[in-house]
């Protein structure tokens, strides 16, 4: 792909160790992973590390139990403490939604019915980890553009597309609306008109296939928005307009609740980082 015929990206102007390509469905970030407190994403995340060691813990207490390795996996929405012996750190999301968990091939199925740190030791899991290693060094090292799409972004990191899932119609064409980050402000009333479903029963249908109720949900794809202007100077209250947050106090409370970090201290460690996304929309400019 040459940059000529992906103008569209935001493309960094030389290779870097240091990348977030975004997609609707996926994200894959390398970079300083700094001093996070308690998160909690809304994707299947995958923690790994080409070198260094890894400590998770699931505890939200003080004296949390630590498990050491190189590759992990955190379920969607569960709370969790990462650290490292390196600043680098790498971690790739899924939006559960996207895809059939059940459906997965090999070696992924495996290593998603698990739970925190993986044994690199056994096949499937330190499989899993070469391939995530080899697509990070080919990020890395990447000059062109990277297009905003999931099935690419599948073939490159797992080497095959993953299988969605079979959403009730009306859920789909509601999540299709909730993928445009100018609709996320739309009201459950306002989806549930568009579905041509009561109040209600639209909330318990959206619950009941998506896993988590629509407010939960609309949370944390609020919060994944905000990845996509982490590389930008614009002053946070700014942002947090734009994004869709009443204030920037709240926009400062929810990235640190989601990711464990001040916007600031984000920010901070995303000077130097190449961001591939889509399109900028006029409202972005």
């Amino acid at each position: 792909m040459s940059q000529r015929s992906l103008p569209q990206h935001e493309v960094a102007k030389s290779s870097s160790s240091r990348f977030m390509w975004i997609t609707p469905g996926r994200v894959f970030y390398g970079g300083l992973l700094g001093a996070p407190t308690l998160r909690r994403l809304g994707s299947w995340t995958l923690y790994f590390s080409r070198d260094a060691t890894l400590r998770l813990s699931f505890d939200a207490g003080g004296d949390a139990r630590w498990h050491e390795g190189r590759l992990a996996v955190v379920p969607p929405y569960r709370s969790h403490r990462l650290a490292s012996a390196a600043r680098h750190v790498c971690d790739i999301l899924i939006e559960p939604e996207t895809i059939d968990a059940a459906g997965l091939a090999e070696p992924l199925r495996a290593v998603l019915q698990g739970e925190g740190m993986l044994d690199t030791a056994q096949s499937v899991p330190g499989g899993l980890l070469e391939r995530l290693c080899e697509a990070h060094d080919l990020l890395a090292s990447q000059l062109d553009p990277l297009p905003a799409n999931d099935a690419a972004f599948d073939t490159l990191v797992f080497g095959t597309t993953l299988p969605k899932p079979a959403l009730d119609p009306r859920i789909i064409a509601a999540l299709e609306t909730l993928k445009d980050d100018d609709a996320l402000d739309a009201s459950a009333q306002e989806l549930a008109d568009r579905t041509q479903l009561s109040f209600h029963r639209f909330l318990h249908l959206f619950s009941d296939e998506v896993g988590v109720p629509l407010r939960t949900f609309r949370s944390w794809k609020r919060a994944r928005v905000w990845l996509k202007h982490v590389t930008e100077e614009s002053n946070l209250t700014e942002v947090a307009h734009r994004i869709g947050y009443p204030d920037s106090a709240h926009f400062s409370r929810s990235v640190r609740q989601v990711f464990g970090l001040q916007p600031k201290d984000v920010i901070a460690g995303c000077r130097r980082l190449a961001l591939y996304r889509e399109p900028r929309k006029p409202s972005e400019r």
